[in-house]
C-alpha cells in the first residue's frame, strides 16, 4: 500500500539528465501550506527569506568514486566505492560475474583484493599499492552519476556534480539540493541577515538502493556518517527557524537532535514523524516509491507533497539530481 501511496507517472523526457546550462538557473515551485503554488527562478529563494532564519548546507564533497578494471581471468568489473576504512583498505559494491571472497583484479595503478561480502554486491577490498585511497581516486575515478541518467560522467560533471560550498571528502552522491546555490546567492542570502551554516553527511551507498519490502515497520535505512560542528548546532537551538537544504541536512539534523553523540544514523523519516527541528526545505524532486519521497511527504503532507510534483509534471520541470527544486514547509513549524 505504501507504494502506491507515494507514487506518480514521470514522462521519461522530464529526468534531467544534464544541469541547467549555467548553475543557478534552475527553477523552482514554491509550495506554501495554503494556496496555490508558483513557479520561480532558483534565485527567488532569497524572496522567501525574512531575514531571521538559520539556512543549513550540506558541505559533504563527492570523490570519484567508479573505478573500473579486470579480474585476472580478463572479466570486466566495475568498483563503486562507498567508504574508506583506512590506507589501502575500502568497501564498494562490485559488478562483475563470478565474485567472490579471494578474487584479485587488476585495477589502474593498483591490484585489489575482494575480502569479505557484505550482501547487495558490496565487498571490503585490500588495495594494494594504495596508501591514500582518496588521493588514488582523484587519478583514477569517475564521478559517481546516478543510474537513472544512464550515461557516463564527462568533465562537466565533475564541477556541475558538486555544491560550491563542498569541503570534505567522503560522499559517493551529490547533495543535489545544494547544486542550485551560487556563491553570489548565498551571500545575498547572508546580508539579508540570514544565518548560513554547514554540517557534513556523506551520502552513501543507499542513495541508489530501492526500498525491498511492503511492511515499512520491517524496513531497516542505510547507514549514513554525518558531523555537526557545534557552531551549527547552537544555530539550530537559537530559537529561529531552520531551513534544511536537502533531504541529508534533514537526517543529520533530526538524527543529531535525538543523540548529540552519534556519528552516524539509520533514521527513517517516514508518516508520523516527529520533526524537532526542521521547518523548511529545499529539495530536489524525488523518485517515486523512494526513502526521499517518504520523508519530503512525512515533511509537508502527502496530499500537499503529490499535488505538487503534479504541477511540476504538467510545468515540465526537470526532475532528480540535475533537475529543478522545491522549496517546502512544515504544517506546525516556525516558518510560514
Amino acid at each position: 500500500m505504501w507504494r502506491q501511496d507515494h507514487s506518480f507517472e514521470l514522462p521519461a523526457h522530464l529526468i534531467a539528465r544534464r544541469p541547467s546550462p549555467v548553475r543557478g538557473e534552475s527553477r523552482l515551485l514554491d509550495v506554501p501550506l495554503d494556496g496555490a503554488s508558483e513557479i520561480r527562478p532558483f534565485a527567488a529563494l532569497l524572496e522567501s527569506f525574512r531575514g531571521d532564519e538559520v539556512l543549513v548546507l550540506n558541505d559533504t564533497r563527492v570523490v570519484p568514486a567508479r573505478v573500473f578494471g579486470q579480474k585476472q581471468t580478463g572479466g570486466a568489473i566495475e568498483l563503486l566505492l562507498t567508504e574508506v576504512l583506512g590506507p589501502g583498505r575500502v568497501l564498494a559494491m562490485v559488478r562483475g560475474k563470478k565474485l567472490r571472497p579471494g578474487t584479485l583484479v587488476r585495477l589502474p595503478a593498483a591490484e585489489g583484493r575482494l575480502l569479505n561480502a557484505r550482501g547487495d554486491g558490496i565487498f571490503e577490498i585490500e588495495l594494494r599499492g594504495v596508501e591514500d585511497v582518496y588521493a588514488w581516486l582523484e587519478t583514477v575515478g569517475e564521478v559517481p552519476l546516478p543510474p537513472y541518467l544512464e550515461r557516463a560522467a564527462d568533465a562537466d560533471d565533475k564541477a556541475r556534480y558538486q555544491t560550491v560550498f563542498a569541503r570534505h571528502r567522503g560522499a559517493v552522491a551529490a547533495p543535489t539540493a545544494g547544486l542550485h546555490f551560487t556563491d553570489e546567492l548565498l551571500q545575498a542570502i547572508r546580508d539579508k541577515g540570514v544565518l548560513v551554516h554547514t554540517l557534513t553527511l556523506h551520502v552513501g551507498l543507499g542513495t541508489f538502493l530501492p526500498l525491498r519490502g511492503d511492511d515499512l515497520d520491517e524496513l531497516q535505512m542505510h547507514v549514513e556518517r554525518f558531523e555537526v560542528p557545534a557552531e551549527t548546532a547552537l544555530a539550530v537551538r537559537s530559537g529561529r527557524p531552520v531551513i534544511a537544504v536537502g533531504t541529508t541536512v534533514v537526517r543529520a539534523l533530526e538524527a543529531h537532535a535525538r543523540d548529540p553523540e552519534a556519528s552516524s544514523t539509520q533514521i527513517f523519516i517516514r508518516e508520523g514523524f516527529d520533526f524537532r527541528v526542521v521547518d523548511g526545505l529545499v529539495t530536489n524532486f524525488h523518485l517515486p516509491e523512494s526513502s526521499l519521497l517518504l520523508l519530503v511527504c512525512a515533511f509537508a503532507g502527502r496530499a500537499r507533497v503529490l499535488d505538487a510534483y503534479a504541477q511540476a509534471v504538467a510545468a515540465e520541470l526537470r526532475f532528480f539530481s540535475y533537475g529543478d527544486a522545491s522549496l517546502l514547509r512544515r504544517p506546525g513549524g516556525r516558518w510560514t
